[in-house]
């Protein structure tokens, strides 16, 4: 059964991208992506029925360099598969950590199976 962190995941490591949900473990390279499952919902129906899953996922991006041009690689392969982008917005350099924080939320339409 395929789900919003299994092809985010797939998505992401297909950039060579380094990639962990919750938090990273290790040592953090330059470069990687946290992934934060948002919400799992219901919300179209017919005859009193689920129709669709809709999941969202928040892809948290680090990065030690400039972010950007793996920014619009991550957008336009996410684009490509079809994925609903509800929001995207820098959050802040971690002066401490020395990343820049760069948020992705995705949202996708599953087909319920019961």
């Amino acid at each position: 059964v395929m789900s919003i962190l299994s092809e985010c995941k797939s998505i992401l490591e297909s950039l060579s991208l380094p990639v962990e949900s919750g938090t990273y473990h290790g040592n953090a390279p330059r470069q990687y992506a946290i992934l934060i499952p948002l919400s799992d919902t219901f919300s179209l129906y017919s005859d009193n029925k689920p129709d669709c899953n809709i999941e969202e996922v928040r892809i948290s991006l680090y990065s030690k360099t400039n972010y950007l041009t793996l920014r619009n690689r991550i957008l336009n392969a996410l684009l490509d598969a079809d994925f609903t982008i509800t929001d995207k917005r820098y959050v802040e350099y971690e002066a401490e950590s020395g990343y820049h924080h760069y948020v992705i939320d995705v949202q996708k339409h599953y087909e319920w199976e019961e």
